[in-house]
């Protein structure tokens, strides 16, 4: 068995980047601070962080440091389902991963309707955030999954809609026949990273056909690729929900007739934390009812959540 107070050391470390701002956060001196983590390496045999500006934890430390909000979570779980929390109760701390489109467009305003929480986001693309439950890195997850994780109940949320924009100025020099195969071919995109292929998507949708990789601009950030497009730096695949007003005063055309791809969205979180989680996961569908493209009914229906066995 740990000893939960020197796990709570090792989190506030872990959280917070030193041990004078964990000792500030648990109101102890930073001494005591520095000798439970002392005994915690003692305990086993093994260094958990990696002395520094920040300090950051060893690969068995992250592991401790999964078991000590796992059972902080189960506490706060556990209450949450004998009586009311208090509202003296200290604030849980919801590790998410979740997709940058989803944080720039909706996700925020779900976040911000939950009261007493703290967050603590990973960013990932959709079609990988889910592996972050599935190792158990984090309590819940927007994901693209629709298959429940193990363990996991899963929500259907709606889709995000991709609209394929660029500046008038670049569609005359660069489609001025058009949004064809060869033109596609040397125009310059935007893609957040390698793990995105949206615009690879829109060009085989639209045009039926694979085409090699275009000259790509890598701009790992939402607000850059709807500023890339306004620039005229290159053509991207924006959330139609931030360029609809570039698109309605000019500043923006979309290419291939307007159309559009939608990506799929769900929610999915740990069966044994769901309690706790309630409340933002009763947030998250709200917002994202309101902020989404609904999903077809078949896609609706299989995201039911899981029975407890």
């Amino acid at each position: 068995m740990f000893d939960n107070r020197q796990l709570a050391a090792l989190l506030q470390i872990a959280r917070t980047g030193s041990f004078e701002q964990a000792a500030r956060a648990l109101h102890l001196t930073q001494s005591a601070v520095s000798q439970r983590i002392r005994l915690l390496e003692e305990r086993v045999g093994a260094t958990l962080l990696v002395r520094g500006s920040p300090c950051r934890t060893t690969d068995l430390g992250a592991r401790l440091c999964r078991h000590a909000e796992t059972v902080e979570l189960m506490e706060l779980s556990l209450e949450a389902e004998l009586t009311a929390v208090s509202k003296e109760t200290a604030r849980p701390t919801f590790k998410l991963a979740i997709n940058a489109d989803s944080l720039a467009t909706w996700f925020i305003e779900a976040m911000a309707s939950v009261e007493a929480v703290l967050f603590d986001l990973v960013l990932d693309d959709e079609g990988h955030s889910a592996d972050w439950l599935k190792q158990g890195e984090v309590v819940a997850a927007v994901t693209a999954r629709k298959e429940p994780v193990a363990g996991c109940n899963v929500f259907a949320l709606g889709a995000i809609r991709y609209c394929a924009t660029a500046s008038p100025g670049f569609v005359s020099r660069h489609f001025p026949d058009g949004f064809t195969a060869q033109a596609a071919m040397k125009a310059p995109c935007a893609n957040f990273n390698r793990k995105d292929h949206l615009q690879e998507r829109f060009v085989q949708t639209v045009l039926s056909c694979d085409t090699r990789r275009p000259p790509i601009h890598w701009l790992p950030s939402t607000q850059a690729f709807v500023d890339a497009s306004l620039a005229g730096l290159g053509w991207g695949m924006n959330p139609e929900i931030l360029v609809r007003e570039h698109i309605a005063a000019g500043r923006l055309v979309t290419l291939a007739d307007g159309q559009t791809l939608d990506v799929p969205l769900y929610w999915q979180e740990s069966r044994l934390l769901a309690p706790v989680l309630k409340p933002l996961t009763r947030a998250v569908r709200h917002i994202a009812a309101r902020r989404l493209v609904p999903l077809p009914l078949p896609e609706r229906a299989y995201a039911r959540p899981e029975r407890p066995a």
